[in-house]
């Protein structure tokens, strides 16, 4: 039986549909019995069709399960270390999105996804990751062919100038109260601006005492790059890991194996240590502060120290200068001490001979005045 560019019929007792589109056919079970619904569904594919886009069986099927199952397969086959993160974005996702079909989520509904997120308190941040995740989800669908296209997915404007950072008084502050494992990663932290993951992994292998050097290998770090900072070119850091070494040979000594770490609790690794800090930090009068101001701090002082962007970001691994910019923190300090800087440019700089026109009678002639 046709209908317009397509026919239904019978398959036993169950309905299809038969059409074509674009030079291919396409035959379609709508596993109903009932004729009136192979009627509905050839009608529906023939508007789909005259809009210039086939959706198809496949593509209602897909749901947002699938997109989160293609993403964290991407990530896998990538060997994304970030993959822990996209599990927090894809449970935030999933909880609103639930069982969702991806042809269902729609700009419009996207966007009442960000209201709803910002209601519920959470940064701008944040939600960006959640977006972008889900355009590459919607990405991956449309370059498998399971999708015909993806929703436009809004930008979101997010401020993420870093404005935290701590002083070494500050830091000291925070050791005194964080205890003998955890003082020196955090000492560490804020002379070399590194990750906190990049220094409790940390493995005595990883440090050359012959070369005074401690390397970051090619695809450990979060950029994947590897890192090497001269340790001996920083008393306080080569005093840090020569006390450390030594911290660490007494533990082997106590307990008779070895220890691989350079950073650990009584020869175990350090994992997580939030409670510690957050508890250090506040008995410091310095509640709020958070572990990667660490990093931020390392950043402003190569900036103060004059250090080229270039070799800081070597130093410090940052991939781009725009990322590196946002914790380069320009204090009040540092303020004072450029405009210092100024004023003894100018105690200086030779004053310039004032130029004085004479009175009409002499015009032709000048006068120079020294001084005005």
């Amino acid at each position: 039986m046709s209908t317009g560019a397509g026919r239904i019929y019978r398959r036993g007792s169950v309905w299809w549909i038969d059409y074509s589109f674009r030079g291919k056919r396409y035959r379609e079970s709508t596993g109903s019995t009932r004729k009136g619904d192979a009627r509905t569904r050839l009608r529906r594919r023939m508007e789909e069709m005259g809009r210039g886009r086939l959706v198809g069986p496949q593509e209602e099927r897909v749901s947002f399960e699938d997109l989160a199952r293609w993403i964290e397969d991407d990530y896998r086959v990538e060997g994304r270390k970030s993959i822990a993160q996209l599990r927090g974005t894809l449970a935030r996702l999933r909880a609103y999105f639930g069982d969702t079909r991806a042809l269902d989520i729609t700009t419009d509904r996207i966007n009442a996804y960000v209201r709803a997120q910002q209601e519920e308190g959470y940064a701008n941040g944040t939600i960006r990751k959640d977006l972008a995740a889900l355009k590459r989800a919607f990405n991956l669908g449309v370059q498998a062919d399971r999708l015909s296209h993806r929703p436009h997915v809004p930008s979101i404007r997010v401020d993420d100038i870093r404005k935290g950072f701590l002083t070494m008084a500050d830091i000291e502050a925070i050791c005194r109260e964080i205890g003998t494992d955890l003082a020196p990663v955090v000492r560490f932290a804020a002379l070399t601006g590194w990750r906190k993951r990049e220094v409790t992994s940390l493995r005595w292998s990883q440090v050359d005492f012959d070369a005074g050097t401690v390397r970051l290998e090619p695809g450990t770090t979060k950029n994947a790059e590897g890192r090497t900072f001269p340790f001996r070119a920083l008393p306080p850091l080569e005093q840090l890991i020569e006390e450390q070494r030594e911290r660490t040979r007494e533990v082997e000594r106590r307990c008779g194996q070895i220890v691989p770490w350079v950073f650990h609790r009584d020869g175990e690794p350090i994992r997580s240590f939030r409670r510690a800090w957050n508890g250090a930090t506040k008995r410091a009068g310095l509640e709020g502060a958070w572990f990667h101001d660490n990093r931020r701090t390392a950043v402003r002082h190569l900036e103060r120290a004059g250090v080229s962007r270039s070799v800081a970001m070597k130093l410090t691994g940052h991939k781009t200068e725009a990322v590196y910019r946002r914790y380069a923190i320009v204090d009040s300090v540092a303020l004072s001490e450029g405009v210092e800087k100024l004023a003894r440019l100018h105690e200086t700089e030779p004053r310039e001979q004032a130029v004085v026109p004479l009175s009409p009678a002499g015009r032709g002639t000048i006068m120079a005045q020294s001084g005005g």
